[in-house]
């Protein structure tokens, strides 16, 4: 099964706050196969069948203080994994999805990542979405 593999994009000014977090460039991805999202961001995991994206889209610039780290909207329980603040992908899944808290209690009607190229994952996602 092919995967292709798309890497966080790490504003330096950052790096030091986020490696207290145990996030890094070599535990932060997003892998995306024919059936499958799966997004590592150093100890925080999401991952979702393609059959549950509803939405894809690239968004930002954001704010330092609403984007960088592990954030949840309060207002629609969005969850971010966020290393930049230049720009992004929103993911929208059907039914929500696990990823800020280990036990699962809160539920995640979409995901904003952070890679280095936005365009390219929010392209392929979209393909795929379209076949599924």
């Amino acid at each position: 099964m092919e995967q292709t593999r798309y890497d966080f994009a790490f504003d330096r000014r950052f790096g030091p706050w986020l490696g207290m977090l145990g996030v890094r460039p070599d535990n932060s991805h997003v892998l995306v196969t024919e059936e499958a999202l799966r997004v590592r961001f150093g100890p925080w995991e999401v991952a979702s069948p393609l059959s549950n994206v509803t939405d894809v889209s690239v968004t930002g610039p954001y704010s330092a203080i609403k984007a960088i780290g592990v954030r949840m909207s309060l207002a629609d329980r969005g969850l971010t994994f966020g290393s930049d603040v230049r720009e992004g992908v929103c993911v929208r899944f059907r039914q929500p999805v696990r990823g800020s808290e280990p036990l699962g209690l809160v539920r995640h009607p979409g995901l904003t990542v952070t890679v280095a190229d936005c365009a390219a994952l929010a392209d392929r996602l979209r393909r795929l979405v379209r076949t599924v």
